[in-house]
């Protein structure tokens, strides 16, 4: 007991020094506050539209591939519907293991892995604009790759980026090869001489 107390605190530290705010972009779908996640950076949190392999000892019925929907849940047999929006795979497991033990089995043993990411969007100014399949280590300049390169009306200096469930837009430069997130909507926009 005492050493889960240090953890959390520990936890509860570490994301406080690592949630500073997020910027207030003016864009075309209006101002706000980007919301800052509660999962450590570099640890991935699930999203919607991310596949998940659940896998629970003993019991097939329950075991299979699950999609996180548009609100951010599981639909489960046994277990009911099953928040994972911006959970690890950590967390997911001992929240399905939670609501699996609290009904009808004991002691339920659960794995889940994820199995497919979200797809990431390109649009604006590059050759082939669409949706692309997400592939963990992605950068900002593979992305545009993907998408075919730039036009010749871009502007090669920065991207808009809205993530996945955001109404706004971050600028981000592009001199810095940033990392995509699954779900990602990314504008390159025009050039202006």
């Amino acid at each position: 007991m005492i050493l889960r107390t240090i953890a959390v605190v520990i936890f509860a530290i570490y994301t406080a020094g690592c949630s500073a705010s997020p910027p207030i972009v003016e864009t075309g779908y209006g101002s706000a506050r980007a919301e800052s996640s509660r999962v450590p950076a570099g640890i991935y949190a699930l999203g919607p539209n991310d596949q998940v392999k659940v896998q629970v000892y003993n019991e097939p019925t329950i075991s299979g591939d699950y999609t996180v929907d548009g609100a951010g849940f599981l639909a489960i047999p046994v277990a009911g519907r099953v928040r994972a929006l911006g959970l690890t795979t950590t967390q997911l497991e001992r929240r399905i293991t939670a609501k699996l033990n609290g009904g009808i089995l004991k002691d339920a043993r659960v794995t889940v892995q994820v199995s497919g990411y979200a797809p990431f969007y390109i649009r604006g100014e590059v050759k082939k604009p669409g949706e692309f399949p997400y592939k963990p280590g992605l950068t900002l300049g593979d992305a545009v790759a993907l998408a075919g390169g730039y036009t010749y009306r871009a502007d090669e200096n920065k991207a808009y980026v809205r993530s996945a469930g955001s109404a706004v837009e971050i600028a981000r430069p592009l001199d810095v090869d940033r990392p995509v997130s699954p779900g990602e909507n990314i504008r390159i926009p025009e050039r202006f001489f």
